[in-house]
């Protein structure tokens, strides 16, 4: 006959069901008991069940309570440590600015020798408005100057090509189309377009034609000015010996030097020469000034450009001055090495547009032979100079107004590889250059060419001449003397990077090149972005437990 057990708790009635025998399932946590129910007597087997039955209850009402209260205290502390991350991600924000991108900028140099290209590279924040520079890429083409290409101008542009090939691969792809491109040539496309400006025009069109082929912002190609030319050189030196700006280790940023010692530039190409300087006095004379603004600062420089002056048309020019010097067809020539002759045509330097045309002399040949006489090259380099000032109380040569020269001063280009030819680049005084000069000279044609093998023998046969030229040019033409020999130093880079009038004008460029806004971030300091990451980490790993407890409770 079936009765009921009934088992009362602290907190909750249970009924159990009670036959005759029930095994372990009847009461909970008695899997071996059983339960004899005779009538509605129980044995002392029951009661002994009963016992146990009660004594077990109040564990099961403690697991009873801690389910219940199981959900809360979890998002309690779910809830705190949640709370304490996102305080960090809050509290500890702050505004980072990233570093400036890199804007791009190509010049060609197109000489009246060679032409080279130069691709420079800047912050687009810029300090003061001028853009801080660096030369990054630089290639020279492997043909003669652009103004050599008279009779195929097509050719002209053709010959840009490979290294502007090898400037793509340089500039990254997003930055090519905004990066500006000029092409400024100097003194002999001066000459050019003075003897046919038609020509010079068609040479410059070939060469925009293929420069506009690439994907950059090309700004055009011109005939620079011998000012401009001057000038730039003159920025050029000056922002690579830090004259301009200078980086504090101290202040941790850009600042002008309070003591700032101004480079003169000395810049002597093929077809022209350039001086420019900061002088002592005010410049009488505008047109002989240039002004610039730079990193917050102006500057007022005398410059000036003699055209016919430049290295290769100096030796056109004194190799007509010998053989003007008589009328019969063989020449002795003091600038050439004893043992050297060569026979050329007269045409060869007369064609210049640097000479003055003489129809008697315009045709046939000379043969000239080298005597090496250092005295005497100088006098013919003194007779293509006018040392008379005229009207002005200070000047250079041909009557040009300059004031005495100032200061310090960088000779380059030419300067430096005649001199450096000759191992007198290290500050050498002015007594020993001139000896130096003597005794190349001196050497004969044989001598030379076993002590300088690889040298080219149209470079060879004319070092002495160079130097005798350039020091007709520096003590005589600008006023150097022994005192301020020693203020001349001959370079050619400074900083990494080569010096000429290319780095001068894209500083100069800058001005006008806007600067970009700077990206910025919003970001949180090392330490406080650790401390968030290890708490949301630890709320993951607390909700991975508390799951795990709950479903196998």
């Amino acid at each position: 006959m079936p009765c009921r057990l009934i088992v009362v708790g602290d907190l909750t009635k249970y009924t159990l069901p009670c036959h005759w025998k029930v095994g372990g399932r009847a009461v909970r946590d008695a899997s071996a008991a059983r339960i004899a129910c005779l009538g509605r007597r129980l044995t002392l087997q029951t009661t002994w069940i009963l016992l146990r039955y009660k004594a077990a209850v109040p564990s099961a009402e403690m697991g009873i309570k801690w389910n219940g209260s199981f959900i809360p205290v979890a998002l309690l502390v779910l809830g705190i440590i949640s709370l304490i991350a996102l305080i960090l991600i809050l509290v500890g924000i702050h505004n980072v600015t990233l570093p400036p991108q890199n804007k791009y900028g190509l010049v060609f140099d197109a000489g009246s020798s060679h032409t080279a290209l130069f691709v420079y590279q800047w912050p687009a924040d810029k300090e003061n408005n001028t853009g801080m520079v660096s030369q990054t890429f630089s290639c020279h083409v492997n043909a003669s100057g652009i103004s050599s290409f008279v009779k195929v101008p097509a050719r002209a542009g053709d010959s840009l090509r490979e290294c502007l090939d090898a400037a793509m691969s340089v500039i990254p792809a997003d930055r090519q189309r905004e990066a500006p491109t000029y092409l400024g040539a100097t003194a002999g496309m001066r000459l050019l377009s003075r003897e046919n400006e038609s020509a010079a025009t068609q040479i410059l069109t070939e060469v925009s034609k293929t420069i506009q082929e690439y994907p950059i912002n090309f700004q055009g190609a011109r005939i620079l000015t011998g000012k401009e030319e001057g000038a730039y050189g003159w920025i050029t030196i000056n922002y690579l010996l830090d004259s301009f700006t200078k980086y504090s280790l101290v202040y941790r940023d850009w600042i002008h030097p309070s003591s700032a010692s101004i480079w003169g530039a000395l810049d002597l190409g093929g077809a022209s020469t350039q001086i420019s300087f900061v002088p002592a006095g005010p410049i009488t004379e505008g047109e002989e000034a240039a002004q610039f603004r730079l990193y917050g600062f102006d500057y007022t420089i005398y410059t000036h450009s003699y055209l016919c002056y430049g290295q290769n048309q100096a030796l056109l020019h004194a190799l007509r001055i010998i053989v003007n010097s008589s009328s019969s067809d063989r020449f002795e020539h003091p600038c050439y090495p004893m043992g050297y002759s060569e026979n050329i045509t007269r045409t060869s330097f007369y064609s210049s547009p640097c000479a003055e045309r003489q129809e008697s002399a315009a045709s046939g040949n000379v043969i000239l032979q080298g005597t090496g006489n250092a005295s005497k090259c100088r006098e013919t380099f003194q007779k293509i100079f006018n040392f008379s000032c005229g009207h002005n109380t200070s000047c250079g040569f041909n009557g040009v107004y300059q004031p005495k020269v100032n200061g310090k001063f960088l000779a380059f280009s030419a300067y430096y590889y005649t001199f450096n030819f000759l191992n007198l680049t290290e500050g050498q005084p002015l007594a020993m250059v001139e000896a130096a000069v003597q005794t190349f000279c001196a050497k004969n044609w044989a001598e030379l060419q076993s002590t300088y093998p690889k040298e080219k023998t149209s470079h060879l046969k004319n070092y002495c001449a160079s130097a005798n030229f350039i020091l007709t040019l520096l003590l005589k033409g600008y006023g150097f003397n022994n005192d301020t020999w020693d203020n001349i130093a001959f370079q050619m880079q400074a900083a990494n990077s080569d010096i000429g009038w290319t780095l001068g004008y894209m500083l100069n460029l800058t001005n006008m090149i806007p600067t970009e806004s700077p990206s910025s971030l919003r970001g949180h300091e090392e330490g406080v972005w650790i401390a968030s990451i290890f708490f949301i980490v630890l709320m993951l790993a607390l909700c991975l437990v508390f799951l795990l407890i709950y479903f196998l409770k």
